[in-house]
């Protein structure tokens, strides 16, 4: 058997829906289980299913390139060995090695949008389009994950000689912003208000920080959410807490 087996009841609250809400409580669980057993690698199931429907969700909420990336096969000290595997495949396992799985309630639940996802829409786009599509979406997702880890390496690697502190924040150069393509100066923006201040830009927050840069006619500061302040002057832009 297992040994030890550890069992926590977590309490499922916060922003961003139940899914966001319970997605939380559960890492935060495994968190904290693999502390106490000092676990160097936290195995998670998630399969090639999961996947496509994490690519699926991100598509149609329009979250840009990060989301539709979907899982890593690794973050930190959880890993995803099932991510290339079909579900069914590892139900088949299960049942081959005399094993009984245990189904989440939630997963049949259509309450969800994940439920949905997997229940009708991904069986409607295999009958429409043809097999193949759980794996078509999974590929495009080990694309997309390919070039945002470029482009992170690349705003890595000068991020530090474009930026500098300003009061109660942090300031970028106009020029060097200006130079850089608009996906990379929106992937700037984006980098610079989450590692200064831990908050996630939507699209069109990034859109209008952007606009100071590339249609400047000397317009008022742009209030961001958790009491970010972003103005342009003396050729900089300075994000700075309220």
């Amino acid at each position: 058997g297992l040994d030890p087996v550890l069992v926590r009841r977590v309490e499922v609250t916060g922003e961003g829906g139940p899914e966001a809400a319970a997605r939380t409580a559960r890492y935060a669980a495994l968190e904290a289980a693999a502390a106490e057993t000092d676990a160097a690698l936290v195995l998670l199931g998630h399969t090639l299913d999961d996947q496509a429907e994490t690519v699926l969700l991100g598509l149609a909420r329009g979250s840009g390139a990060a989301s539709l990336a979907g899982m890593p096969s690794r973050t930190g000290r959880f890993a995803r060995p099932l991510l290339g595997i079909r579900r069914e495949t590892t139900r088949q396992a299960c049942i081959d090695a005399g094993l009984t799985p245990w189904d989440d309630p939630h997963n049949v639940d259509r309450g969800y949008a994940r439920v949905r996802v997997r229940e009708r829409v991904l069986p409607v786009l295999e009958a429409e389009l043809g097999p193949g599509i759980a794996e078509a979406l999974a590929r495009t997702a080990e694309q997309l994950r390919e070039d945002d880890e470029a482009f992170s390496e690349q705003i890595d690697e000068f991020i530090e000689e474009i930026c500098e502190p300003s009061e109660a924040g942090i300031a970028v150069s106009v020029g060097a912003l200006t130079a850089n393509p608009a996906a990379l100066r929106q992937r700037i923006i984006r980098h610079v208000v989450l590692s200064e201040f831990g908050v996630s830009l939507s699209r069109a927050q990034t859109i209008e920080v952007a606009r100071l840069v590339t249609d400047w006619h000397g317009q008022g500061p742009i209030d961001l959410p958790a009491g970010i302040r972003v103005t342009r002057s003396a050729g900089r832009i300075e994000f700075a807490a309220r």
